[in-house]
């Protein structure tokens, strides 16, 4: 008898299905049959949902659109058929290197399955309702943010009744601002699981209310991934270039600048106040040489990986 022999590994072929979202429309993509294009409505995507719930392991991918998709990726959650979003600016890499410049609705739907079944996609979970309220609320927040800073820049040079109205109108968003965090607030104070993780975050010397509903709005990942994919995802990974002799500075690229722009004011007040990421960052300005903004990266990252300890596991703590 042979002693060597192979053993079989039974592995589900995906069907991977390419749906190019717009405001009014979803045109989607199989592989070995032909396009289909549906209303982006709920009606509809309960014809879809039936039609792949007719496929063996369906596996839905389209691209970021800025809130057109959410309706669909709902759907599919709520169907149980996997689904991923993938980035629009990948997608269109792919075209590149095909040499295709043509661009309609259906052909960007079959350029979205091909993307899907070249490139992994990691699947998007089904998110938890606390979550996506906290985020809604922190996407308000940012808005109105906005909005007091137009306000203010117009405020300079405005006169008269101009100015009488603006002057109203920024008191107002103020208001509005401070409720809007109240509400956050509040929202954490009852969601148990948010405010437990809330106050585990806000352990590290450094890290206030704002970066906390930061990081628990839009990064659902801490605690769940690697330090190194954390770093990635966030933006605070250096990212090598380099060519035959040519050696050029590593530079931070991508990412989640919402949250990078918070974490970076928190680094850098962390530098200040916090005894061990002080030490850290005069230890790399001082005896390595480094730019005080390349210090600052390397503290931001530094942080998200305690961060991502103190999110995953409950009996981890800080030194004293």
């Amino acid at each position: 008898m042979n002693s060597h022999y192979k053993t079989e590994k039974i592995q589900t072929e995906i069907n991977h299905v390419g749906i190019d979202v717009s405001k009014l429309h979803l045109d989607v993509s199989f592989h070995g049959k032909k396009n289909k294009r549906l209303k982006n409505t709920p009606a509809d995507l309960a014809k879809l949902t039936e039609i792949l719930r007719g496929l063996p392991h369906p596996r839905v991918t389209c691209e970021a659109t800025g809130g057109y998709e959410w309706l669909l990726v709902e759907s599919m959650h709520e169907a149980g058929i996997e689904v991923a979003v993938a980035a629009s600016g990948r997608v269109r890499y792919l075209a590149n290197a095909e040499g295709l410049d043509a661009k309609t609705d259906a052909i960007d739907a079959a350029l979205i399955r091909r993307f899907a079944e070249k490139i992994p996609v990691p699947l998007r979970h089904k998110p938890d309702p606390q979550a996506v309220r906290l985020r809604e609320i922190a996407d308000f927040r940012h808005t109105v943010s906005q909005d007091i800073t137009k306000c203010t820049s117009r405020l300079e040079l405005a006169r008269g009744y101009m100015k009488e109205q603006l002057e109203a109108q920024l008191k107002h968003l103020r208001g509005l601002k401070k409720k809007v965090e109240a509400d956050l607030r509040e929202h954490i104070a009852q969601a148990r699981d948010l405010d437990e993780k809330a106050a585990r975050l806000q352990q590290l010397k450094g890290v206030g209310p704002i970066l906390a509903t930061t990081l628990l709005a839009y990064v659902p990942e801490l605690g769940h991934v690697s330090d190194k994919t954390l770093a990635c995802i966030v933006g605070v990974a250096p990212h090598p270039k380099q060519s035959g002799n040519m050696r050029g500075k590593s530079a931070i690229r991508g990412g989640r600048s919402r949250v990078r722009h918070v974490l970076y004011m928190a680094a850098v007040a962390a530098a200040r106040s916090n005894p061990v990421l002080k030490a850290f960052y005069n230890r790399l300005v001082n005896e390595s040489g480094k730019k005080p903004k390349v210090a600052f990266v390397a503290v931001m990252r530094k942080m998200l990986c305690v961060l991502n300890k103190l999110a995953a596991k409950s009996e981890f703590s800080l030194a004293q």
